[in-house]
């Protein structure tokens, strides 16, 4: 167990998953990911680079991913924007990689502090095309480590990006962290290049100069999300079984409603939690069977409502479903979402 800081710990765990490349550009709140990496990669022979700019460290990721390294980089909202080109490339290759989005306060240059402004870039593909990308949105210290750890194997697996979507609160925050033990890499990836002669013949793109050979190839993509869909669904339920209204909300949000939950429950209201924790597969089917249930939903974000379309699709237009936001960098208080919950149930 160790005391750290979540943006240190996503890169000691990644290190531990067998990751030995870093390319990337800092920006605050995500520097201190650069530092880790900076400081964690050499001392295991692997390589840390700044690059001169999101796009060239985004497009060294590929590189890196194509010749069969577990590679990582990180940023936030503005240089997530930037890379988005290359994570589109990425997805088409089926390289896997991972990204770290520390959110911060949006659009624009906005300002430092946490919001939940990059869900659609994100989830829903920022760049061309039709791909998409894992996403897992922890909302802890030990989250950001066990999701980074689970983020590598899936992309492994499945061979596409995945993103560790988490905000400026969870990434500066320090907490108590168990770290796995450190893990044995597979030696040749099938798919990438070695500069050798096994693999000369290997090719590795995201171009397809026919129609017919690119739609084959989208539908493939679709198989594979299809298939993500169906078996990586991740999420946690808090005293959902008896609830009249079931609060919804990821990261830092989710922490704060579990203490208004238990701040009801106190009260005799039957309140329950359902967090996401993979935005990308999204928990749709379990918002569909607790809406069927009958139950209403309050969702929280520190956005304009972007997880909240992903809802409404869950649970169709007919159920109760309520919204309370803040933005720019407004947090709200466990007083304030007590009040606002209350309110509706009353």
């Amino acid at each position: 167990m160790e005391l750290i800081k979540a943006n240190e710990a996503v890169v000691k765990a990644a290190v531990l998953a067998g990751c030995t490349q870093y390319y990337g550009y800092p920006i605050t709140p995500a520097s201190e990911v650069a530092s880790a990496a900076a400081k964690y990669l050499p001392k295991i022979g692997g390589t840390f680079l700044q690059a001169e700019s999101e796009v060239a460290a985004i497009n060294m990721v590929y590189g890196a991913a194509g010749a069969g390294a577990r590679v990582m980089t990180a940023s936030s909202g503005p240089g997530i924007s930037l890379k988005q080109e290359g994570v589109s490339y990425l997805a088409a290759a089926e390289l896997p990689c991972v990204i770290i989005d520390v959110m911060r306060a949006g659009p624009g240059l906005g300002n430092i502090w946490p919001e939940q402004g990059d869900w659609n870039q994100v989830v829903h593909g920022g760049g061309h095309g039709n791909y998409k990308c894992l996403v897992f949105t922890p909302n802890c210290a030990q989250e950001m480590a066990d999701l980074t750890v689970l983020a590598f194997d899936l992309s492994d697996k499945y061979r596409l990006p995945a993103y560790i979507l988490t905000d400026a609160y969870i990434g500066q925050m320090m907490e108590p962290v168990e770290f796995p033990k450190a893990r044995t890499q597979v030696a040749h990836r099938d798919y990438a290049l070695y500069a050798d002669r096994a693999s000369k013949d290997q090719v590795v793109s995201s171009i397809f100069m026919s129609t017919e050979g690119l739609e084959e190839h989208n539908r493939h993509l679709q198989r594979k999300y299809a298939e993500i869909e169906e078996k990586e669904v991740r999420y946690q339920e808090i005293q959902v079984e008896d609830a009249d209204l079931v609060l919804i909300g990821y990261g830092f949000i989710s922490r704060l409603l579990q203490s208004v939950l238990e701040n009801l429950r106190r009260e005799g209201y039957k309140v329950g939690l359902l967090r996401p924790i993979t935005a990308f597969p999204f928990c749709s089917k379990r918002l569909n069977e607790l809406a069927k249930q009958g139950k209403a939903f309050l969702n929280v974000e520190l956005s304009n409502g972007q997880m909240l379309r992903d809802v409404q699709l869950a649970i169709g237009n007919d159920k109760p479903l309520y919204f309370y936001n803040r933005m720019g960098g407004m947090v709200p208080s466990v007083e304030e979402l007590t009040n606002v919950t209350r309110s509706y149930l009353k």
